[in-house]
């Protein structure tokens, strides 16, 4: 039976390797090469429960809490969260329609501005309980509001969900 290993404090080193995967050094001389971290929450845990899987996608360690491991390591593992989960951030509502039953956004993200679709107003848009909001288009890529009280007033009333 294999015990799950977990990274706290500074009991290992974890390296930026490349797109999205990293290398652990742990402070016994156990060194574990091109592991990929994700997310076992994505939508609630954002820094908490991180696993790093290895080539077959089978789990080598656990990070239970991203603060509580070296800054260094904190660093490379977000820097590959962040090109994995991809997530664009809505900055600004610029446009809200709806037509045929689809509510059609216009909007501007840290990657520029996208347009999109959403289907359902109520299973693809949430609201989540710390402030931000999500999105899932009809080609299912999401978008993130990373905190809707950050809105100006015209995006605001653009929204169009129950805050």
């Amino acid at each position: 039976m294999n015990d799950r290993l977990y990274i706290n404090a500074d009991e290992a080193r974890i390296t930026y390797r490349g797109f999205a995967h990293v290398d652990l050094e742990m402070y016994d001389g156990r060194r574990f090469e091109d592991l990929e971290p994700r997310r076992l929450f994505p939508l609630s845990g954002l820094t908490k429960y991180i696993t790093l899987l290895d080539r077959d996608m089978k789990e080598v360690a656990l990070i239970r809490d991203l603060a509580a491991i070296l800054p260094e390591s904190r660093e490379a593992v977000e820097k590959c969260l962040d090109e994995y989960y991809m997530i664009p951030k809505i900055t600004e509502i610029l446009e809200r329609k709806e037509k045929n039953g689809l509510l059609k956004y216009r909007v501007m993200t840290n990657y520029g501005e996208r347009a999109f679709d959403v289907r359902n107003r109520h299973s693809d848009i949430k609201n989540l309980y710390d402030g931000r909001v999500l999105f899932r288009d009809s080609d299912d890529n999401r978008y993130e509001i990373p905190d809707v009280t950050k809105l100006d007033k015209k995006s605001w009333m653009k929204i169009n969900i129950d805050l």
